[in-house]
Parts: structure tokens; C-alpha cells; sequence
């Protein structure tokens, strides 16, 4: 047997307070069943966790996390400062023969035990971050959940059709924040679902990509814009139909949005300038930045979110983030069948 990784401890970690996807689950429970160690570490912590389970669950506030957060940090900073200072002045200190038998024991301990809550605190800071992500990763299925359902009342009262905004066809569909009276946004069809009132603003902005600190909008700053008014007020992609009379619609198979695409990070600022981007292998394989670059949550058509490592899916062979053969994108492109699923910009 051998003995479990860091990355193993943290995955069965992670099981024990249920924070793991669907695949890591899986992966928990494959690697408790087929090692023997890695059971008993399991039971170890399904033992320590065990009083918790008489708890009534509460969601965790945001001010007792920072705070927390904060308090780790400063213990961390303060204890490496002082070990700093400890080190600096044994360095400085004049040294005399059989020195190390004159060493005060108390200060040895004392500096063993600085060393052990630099190590401690450490640990438990990257702890809380990895909780953090996860709860910023629910609370993006919660937004993601949500913005579906906004999806479903407009679609509701307006005879079955998805939000839309009329356009030519070869019109850009990158320049977000644009207020003009063309469409050059594939993000302005999303913005009906705030600006009628379906879908709030703040669900449109990633908690994993803004430290769940969403840019509030007033009701008369939102009725005045056509478009969001920025690229920080929308941090998602939205699929691009092909123009068919079957992409208006909502249809169980679909993507309908997803973490922001990792191609088109960074658009100029300037919208009278021309955009052109090719592929890389880099870009080829990035993950949403939303996430750390560790997968991104995914809505379909049927109202279900996944969070999936990949561009791929289980039920999708298709790159949700590119167009099939196309390798150079200048924000005009469309698919050109309704089974190459292409969120942008």
C-alpha cells in the first residue's frame, strides 16, 4: 500500500464534508474501496467529523469567513516576522567556542514552536481558500440556476422564445458595454433578462471571478443601458445560435451559458478598433478563469448546472468555447449547425 498523497488527503477531505463534484465523489469512493490505508484515513476523519453531524447546517456568512481569513493571515505574517527576527539575530550574535552547549533550551523551543504555527497556520489558510472556491463554486450553480429560470419567464411570456435583439447579419457580437443603438453584443439579449426584471444584474457576475463582490446597479441605471455597461458586470459567455428557427427556443440539450471563455479574456477597450484572435494550444485546453482554471459550471437547456473539469462534457463531444475548423475568430462568426455549441464572447 502506498501512502496517500496530499491531493488524496485533500480529495477525502473534501468528501468527509461533502464540498466534492460528482466526479470527485466518484473518485473519493473508488479510492476508499480499493485501498485499505486510504479507508482508514477515511474513517479517521468520518470519526472526527461525526459530532458535526448533530448540527443544524448554516450557511456560512461572508464577514465570518473574511474575518477568519484575515485573522489566519495575520497570525501567519506575524509569526513569520518574528521568526525572521529570530533567525537575523543568531546570525548577528557573536559566536564563541562550544556555542551551541551555551544555547538557552527555552529558546530553541521557542523558536521549534514559531516554526510549527508558520506550518500550522499556513496549512489552514490554503484550507480555508480551498473552501472558499468551493462555496464560490455552489454559489455560481445557485446564479447560474437562477439566471435559468429568468430564461424560463421570458420565454413564458413571449410564446416560447429565448431573450433576442435584433441584428445584421456579420455584426460583431464582442463589443460588450457597447450603448449604441446597433446590437454588437452577444451579451444584450442577456441583458433584457435584467433590464425586464427576469434576472437580477448581480447573478450575472461570477462570485469565483469577483470574490462574490458583484458591482451593484440602481433600478434607473439599469432601465437607462442597452448593454451591460462593462465587462466587469458580466463575467459569463452566452451561446451563439446559428439562426435557425430551432435555436430560439429553450431545448433540453442545449448550452445555454457557462463560466466566462478563457479565448475572449481580454477585449480592447476600444470598440472602433478591429478584434482578431488565434487559436493556441494554450488556448486550445484553458479553463474559465472564473474558477481558477479548475473547470467551469456549465447551464443546459433542461435547468440543469454541472461543473466539469474539461470544455467537454459527459453527453457532448463538441469544445463549447470554439467553432469546429475555425481557428482564427475576429467576433463576427456563428456556427453553422445547432450541434456546435460556441459560447462568447
Amino acid at each position: 500500500m502506498r501512502s496517500l498523497s496530499n491531493q488524496q488527503k485533500q480529495l477525502l477531505f473534501d468528501y468527509c464534508i461533502g464540498l466534492t463534484s460528482k466526479e470527485e465523489t466518484a473518485e473519493a469512493e473508488a479510492l476508499i474501496s480499493c485501498d485499505e490505508e486510504k479507508a482508514k484515513f477515511h474513517l479517521k476523519l468520518k470519526s472526527a467529523f461525526a459530532p458535526l453531524e448533530s448540527l443544524k447546517p448554516e450557511p456560512c456568512p461572508d464577514a465570518l469567513v473574511e474575518a477568519t481569513i484575515w485573522r489566519v493571515n495575520n497570525t501567519v505574517r506575524s509569526s513569520q516576522l518574528y521568526l525572521q527576527q529570530s533567525l537575523a539575530d543568531e546570525q548577528t550574535r557573536e559566536v564563541y567556542a562550544k556555542s551551541w552547549f551555551r544555547l538557552n533550551l527555552g529558546k530553541i523551543a521557542a523558536m521549534a514552536a514559531v516554526i510549527l504555527i508558520v506550518v500550522v497556520a499556513t496549512s489552514w489558510f490554503v484550507l480555508l481558500g480551498s473552501v472558499r472556491q468551493k462555496s464560490w463554486q455552489q454559489h455560481c450553480q445557485l446564479q447560474s440556476s437562477q439566471i435559468f429560470e429568468g430564461f424560463s419567464q421570458y420565454s413564458s411570456d413571449h410564446d416560447g422564445k429565448l431573450p433576442a435583439v435584433a441584428a445584421e447579419a456579420g455584426t460583431p457580437w464582442w463589443k460588450v458595454g457597447y450603448q449604441g443603438g446597433e446590437n454588437h453584443s452577444n451579451t444584450r439579449p442577456m441583458w433584457l433578462l435584467a433590464k425586464l426584471n427576469y434576472s437580477k444584474p448581480a447573478d450575472f457576475v461570477c462570485p469565483g471571478a469577483s470574490g462574490d463582490k458583484a458591482l451593484q446597479l440602481s433600478t434607473l441605471q439599469v432601465q437607462n443601458y442597452n448593454d451591460f455597461p462593462s465587462r466587469e458586470h458580466v463575467t459569463y459567455s452566452f451561446r451563439i445560435s446559428c439562426h435557425t428557427a430551432e435555436s430560439s427556443r429553450l431545448i433540453c440539450r442545449k448550452v445555454l451559458m457557462a463560466d466566462l471563455s478563457p479565448l475572449f479574456e481580454n477585449l480592447p477597450d476600444d470598440y472602433s478598433k478591429s478584434f482578431k484572435l488565434r487559436l493556441n494550444k494554450v488556448l486550445l485546453t484553458a479553463n474559465s478563469i472564473n474558477h481558477k482554471r479548475r473547470g467551469q459550471n456549465i447551464l443546459f437547456g433542461d435547468g440543469r448546472v454541472e461543473f466539469v473539469k474539461t470544455r467537454h462534457t459527459n453527453l457532448l463531444e463538441d469544445d463549447i468555447f470554439t467553432l469546429r475548423d475555425t481557428d482564427i475568430y475576429q467576433g463576427h462568426e456563428v456556427p453553422s449547425s445547432e450541434t456546435d455549441f460556441f459560447l462568447a464572447p
